[in-house]
């Protein structure tokens, strides 16, 4: 890593006088049984603290693993050697039995098939045509806000209703055909229940050794893709929509060097991951955004001018997105702060070398995404808050902020989140006045995503009714 301090890290001075809440890391080696503990009830806190300093960790919990912080080192096995670190087993364990092999966690040739069958479903074009979901979404959440009047209001609950809305609709188009809800529910409770790490994976035990918990939640599994399967054929057989919704667009979609399409079970783990994926990864950046704009009044006074000058009195578009630079770094600071996946681990299929270190076939390799937005040789002040770190995207290292991965496997569905975090947040910035509550400050806890535990509880005052 660099001894200087890049210019894209430039915040603001350290005498700031109030951070926002982190995670608190590890300062001593916890052992296995307390690593098993920790990593059960919050991923980060397994993190070292010495991770936001250093380029790389090594130790052994049972198995060998490593940490990687450095920029370089990243990037040989995001992009230069992405087949050498494919997605680890534990992550493929957890989540094969809800989305299948899914562009998510498929690997090689079924990975490659399938992306560029679906690269054509977010083109800037498609993903264009969805802003007034996006914009329908946020004027139905600022209604529910409102009705609120001036009560605490916990904006992750919000966030979640509101992206849910968005993503049903551009799924399925609203028809009734496919009870969405039922499935992010039993979605989440798998993940609740299947999603804690076991014993068995920390200590290495073979992938065909049942975990138990992962037992427990199969039928529900089972029923819920029955379900998907039905109105994936329903439509089939009734066909596409004059304005064809993400469903259409998968079955349309195929692969342009071997004409592939996908089968029903493919087309149904894919949507599942999107469905999921797709709504709640951006719920909680907007939720971690809401919090950190109550937290500092200066931002959160600045973006509502952003707004007022692009965007006047008329409806937040597709259009205003390019121009809310201002919100955009919101978003982006946001993503440094509270990524949305706070760690990424990788499986070692060959021998190698990462920042001088020997890396061994089956090792597995973690990026803590969390730990490298707050690395103290490439941000300044990195535990602060401040949006004008991004003012120029081009100072800062590409491997240094990576809240959607990045490679061949860069997430697919990127702008279409980032188009839907610029319209809402813009949207209910331009409607309310958020305040932090006294003593209702989240904590940032991981399972599998970064959540804040116990809501984003902030007090929403109209601006039309504020002196």
């Amino acid at each position: 890593m660099p001894d200087d301090i890049p210019p894209s890290a430039r915040a603001k001075p350290a005498s700031a006088p109030a951070l926002p809440v982190r995670a608190p890391l590890v300062t001593e080696p916890l052992g296995l049984w307390r690593s098993l503990k920790a990593a059960r009830s919050n991923l980060l806190s397994i993190i070292p603290d010495i991770a936001t300093r250093q380029p790389m960790l090594t130790g052994r919990t049972g198995l060998r693993w490593h940490m990687v912080m450095d920029p370089g080192a990243i990037r040989q096995m995001l992009l230069e050697k992405v087949d050498d670190y494919p997605k680890s087993k534990a992550t493929k364990n957890i989540l094969r039995p809800a989305i299948g092999d899914s562009l998510f966690i498929a690997e090689g040739a079924h990975w490659r098939w399938q992306r560029r069958a679906a690269a054509p479903v977010f083109t800037h074009r498609n993903i264009a045509n969805l802003a007034p979901v996006m914009a329908d979404a946020a004027d139905r959440a600022g209604d529910r806000i409102q009705s609120a009047s001036g009560r605490a209001v916990d904006l992750m609950d919000e966030m979640v209703k509101t992206t849910f809305d968005v993503i049903s609709e551009v799924t399925f188009s609203g028809d009734g055909s496919f009870d969405s809800g039922a499935v992010h529910n039993a979605i989440d409770a798998y993940i609740a229940e299947a999603g804690k790490i076991s014993l068995l994976d920390m200590l290495g035990v073979p992938d065909w050794v049942p975990r138990p918990s992962r037992l427990r939640t199969g039928h529900a599994m089972k029923d819920m893709k029955q379900v998907a399967d039905d109105a994936i054929e329903a439509r089939r057989i009734r066909g596409a929509k004059d304005t064809p919704d993400l469903l259409d667009l998968l079955l349309a979609g195929e692969d342009p060097e071997t004409r592939k399409r996908m089968n029903t079970a493919e087309l149904r783990d894919n949507l599942l991951t999107f469905i999921v994926a797709g709504h709640e990864t951006t719920a909680l950046t907007l939720a971690w955004a809401l919090y950190l704009c109550a937290f500092d009044q200066d931002v959160q006074t600045k973006a509502r001018a952003e707004i007022a000058k692009i965007c006047g009195d008329t409806p937040i578009t597709g259009d205003h997105v390019p121009q809310l630079t201002y919100i955009r770094q919101i978003v982006d600071e946001t993503l440094r702060l509270y990524p949305p996946a706070g760690i990424i681990s990788r499986t070692a299929q060959r021998h190698d070398t990462l920042c001088a270190r020997e890396i061994r076939p089956g090792d597995t390799v973690m990026i803590p995404i969390y730990a490298l937005g707050r690395h103290h040789q490439l941000w300044d002040n990195p535990d602060a808050f401040d949006p004008d770190r991004f003012v120029d995207r081009k100072t800062i290292d590409r491997y240094a902020y990576l809240p959607f991965g990045d490679g061949p496997r860069i997430c697919i569905g990127a702008s279409f989140a980032i188009q839907e975090a610029v319209i809402i947040l813009a949207s209910l910035l331009r409607r309310f006045h958020f305040a932090p509550i006294p003593g209702r400050a989240p904590k940032p806890v991981m399972i599998l995503t970064l959540r804040p535990e116990g809501g984003v509880w902030l007090q929403a005052k109209e601006i039309s009714q504020m002196p």
